[in-house]
């Protein structure tokens, strides 16, 4: 039974050599991707079954904007400006639809949204074009792979965030290895995902894809998810200093998210790149 199943502690020697693995593969699960695309015509539906993600964004986009400006990389005088996060270029990993890239360009972020789905890339361009601001000046989508994406752009981004990705990904050494090489020393790297724990299971598949079907069904897989201690000891060994480590809360009767101290089910990580003059 899945309950019964061990938290295995991730392998030390399996995250160095991946980190020193200069042919690794896209760490993609073809029908993990397809499971979402199923619903990239409900994308951008408020109302509709991705609404959490929707809601998601009155905790996340204030994430990274205040994460940015609590490390120094945001100007004094952009601070309480509707253009807080202007001047800084910030990759989303696994952007879908683009519902967090577009908040994120709204208040200036250089954005670039990559996906290896391309049905979600293309939903995502297409909303964005319906957006009469300038903020669709700002956006550049692209149907990518971290692996890909990280080798052509080292150490690029002020910021990189992948929300609600992690807990898809197989190999997550190699995958945050790359999302890592892709940001510039000083720069953050913000994760949210789901804990590996009983609750997680009860409450991020059996309540939520089973009971109240908040999400469709195999949207998740158990195995995947990841303890706090766990992705904190894998962004260590990629020379990145957890800063910020926060439980998130979802109300499902009125759609709303809020920060909280338990990360029993859903959590958020801040970490910082150290410069490689100061880990050494």
């Amino acid at each position: 039974m899945l309950l019964l199943k061990s938290n295995r502690l991730i392998s030390i020697s399996r995250i160095r050599y991946a980190s020193h693995n200069a042919t690794a593969q896209p760490n993609v699960d073809q029908r993990e991707v397809d499971t979402l695309q199923r619903m990239s015509s409900e994308w951008w539906n408020p109302t509709g079954p991705l609404k959490g993600l929707h809601s998601m964004n009155a905790i996340r986009v204030p994430l990274v904007r205040d994460g940015l400006i609590s490390t120094g990389l945001v100007p004094k005088e952009q601070i309480s400006s509707p253009r807080v996060l202007s001047g800084l270029n910030i990759l989303e990993v696994g952007c879908g639809g683009g519902i967090l890239t577009e908040a994120l360009a709204r208040i200036r972020a250089n954005m670039t949204g990559i996906d290896p789905g391309e049905r979600l890339i293309q939903v995502a361009k297409e909303h964005a074009q319906l957006d009469r601001s300038e903020a669709v000046n700002r956006i550049q989508y692209l149907i990518e792979t971290i692996e890909d994406h990280a080798k052509a752009n080292a150490e690029k981004y002020d910021a990189v965030v992948t929300s609600e990705v992690l807990e898809h990904v197989t190999d997550k050494a190699s995958f945050l290895e790359h999302c890592i090489m892709a940001l510039k020393p000083g720069g953050s790297i913000f994760v949210t995902t789901l804990n590996k724990t009983t609750a997680s299971w009860l409450g991020g598949i059996a309540v939520a894809e089973h009971v109240l079907k908040l999400v469709p069904e195999n949207t998740h897989d158990w195995d995947k998810f990841i303890s706090p201690i766990d992705l904190q000891r894998l962004l260590k060994t990629f020379n990145c200093s957890t800063i910020l480590v926060h439980g998130m809360a979802y109300e499902f009767w009125r759609n709303n998210w809020t920060w909280c101290k338990n990360t029993e089910i859903n959590y958020a990580v801040q970490a910082v790149k150290v410069p490689e003059t100061l880990s050494n």
